[in-house]
């Protein structure tokens, strides 16, 4: 058992002032009279679960930022960006999305986020034949993940129409369809190698890429029964429009009416919602998970969060495309955008908080780790140690206390406080540094530099 103590520590339910902090064998445990080993400093606050992200589209980064139809009247959206997004993707093998993989998850690391949910469709070689073992790509993320020292869980993608009138797969997502039965079995193939950092789930990849019966059949399978199970949802209009001339319904509606959602769901952007999807969804006990950067950079919309908020709606954050990779900044642009629309300030805080900083913080820390289906997110006893020490020298913390310490962690600067991150009992990052940074950042240069050459 290792001691720490702190002098104010995020818990459950807000502070605790003078706090004790034990670890065994990488879990939180009840700490011992009397041993307050090594003091960790002013605040330390549970890591934060990354509850989505294509791991991948890390290196693709600023790629996609030229208008594509320069020119004419087609203004560019998230379709437009997808065909560069399939293009970079045609590239990348195994060790490359290693590569990819393992910088992605030390920036995280450093940024605050101590478990990643990777929403994973990468599957087979670019012309779509599998490789010899399936599971090899999965495996890729599983080692990154390792390598850096971050949780994940692992959500392998059914990916196998190509709308919602179920046309073949174009020639660029051949390399993400699975049928069901393969797909259950790589589920079968990984659910092998969970350990304490690692747990696996089902990702359907969304409404216009699985039928209906594959959905059932998939979450009717013994190996799926107690998996978190995520889904993408309404991040488009155009997916709406589809969705409402093909199946008569909106695509959050159908989802609701048709399979039996609840707190195992994580329904990833779910942006546009009807005031009465935003109650049931709710009401489900499923995760909304949300991507503000992302979300802004493929122009999709705002998310109805104050109304969401006001049905006691659960939701999560995740850095998506990693066009920015800091929970800070997921947040911040979570309330920024709600001001922008309304023209008003705070739109998060309540009669029950009326902290804008702390609502979000400990929101995104419950429905992270409920997404997750992970004991992460919280600094108490069983809980896996994953917790962020915060720098008590920045000048970001100059004058504030307790009562606004959240608020300005999220709302002033840019400059990042977290100085030490702990991952499963292990500490990863000391001194704002990752144990193994330089290594991992070199190979990823070189893998990036081979891979955007010629594009």
């Amino acid at each position: 058992m290792k001691n720490y103590s702190a002098d104010r520590v995020w818990g459950p339910q807000g502070w605790v002032r003078d706090a004790q902090i034990a670890i065994e064998h990488g879990r939180l445990a009840d700490a011992p009279a009397g041993d307050r080993g090594e003091r960790l400093g002013r605040y330390v606050v549970p890591g934060m679960p990354n509850l989505h992200s294509h791991a991948f589209q890390r290196a693709m980064a600023g790629l996609a930022e030229k208008q594509a139809h320069a020119g004419s009247q087609q203004a560019d959206s998230f379709w437009t960006w997808r065909e560069t997004m399939y293009a970079f993707a045609s590239r990348i093998g195994p060790d490359d999305l290693r590569a990819i993989a393992a910088q992605l998850y030390v920036e995280m690391l450093k940024a605050g986020y101590t478990h990643v949910c990777e929403f994973h469709y990468l599957h087979h070689q670019p012309d779509g034949r599998p490789y010899a073992d399936p599971a090899t790509m999965s495996l890729a993320l599983v080692e990154a993940a390792r390598e850096a020292g971050i949780g994940m869980t692992l959500l392998p993608a059914l990916y196998m129409t190509g709308g919602f009138d179920g046309r073949a797969l174009s020639e660029r997502q051949r390399r993400f369809g699975f049928d069901v039965e393969a797909y259950l079995s790589l589920l079968q193939q990984l659910v092998k190698v969970e350990n304490a950092s690692l747990r696996v789930g089902v990702a359907l990849h969304s409404l216009r890429a699985v039928p209906e019966a594959a959905m059932r059949e998939v979450l009717g399978a013994e190996v799926t029964r107690s998996m978190p199970i995520h889904i993408h949802i309404a991040e488009q209009i155009g997916e709406v429009q589809d969705s409402l001339a093909i199946r008569n319904a909106r695509p959050v509606e159908w989802l609701l009416d048709n399979l039996p959602v609840d707190q195992r769901w994580c329904l990833v952007h779910a942006t546009h919602m009807t005031a009465q999807e935003t109650q049931r969804v709710a009401q489900s006990g499923a995760v909304a998970g949300l991507c503000p950067t992302t979300e802004a950079n493929l122009g999709d919309g705002l998310f109805p969060l104050k109304a969401y908020l006001d049905e006691s709606g659960a939701l999560g954050i995740g850095s998506d495309s990693h066009i920015s990779v800091s929970p800070v900044e997921e947040l911040r642009w979570l309330e920024y955008g709600q001001r922008l629309a309304t023209r008003h300030r705070n739109i998060a805080a309540s009669t029950q908080n009326r902290s804008v900083g702390e609502t979000l913080f400990t929101a995104a820390l419950r429905g992270g780790a409920r997404a997750a289906g992970v004991a992460v997110g919280a600094i108490r006893t069983d809980a896996r140690a994953d917790l962020i020490v915060l720098d008590d020298a920045s000048p970001l913390f100059a004058g504030r206390d307790e009562a606004s310490l959240i608020d300005t962690f999220l709302f002033a600067g840019n400059a990042n406080p977290v100085r030490h991150v702990m991952a499963n009992g292990d500490w990863v990052v000391r001194d704002f540094r990752h144990r193994d940074e330089e290594r991992i950042a070199a190979r990823y240069r070189e893998t990036v530099e081979r891979l955007v050459s010629g594009v």
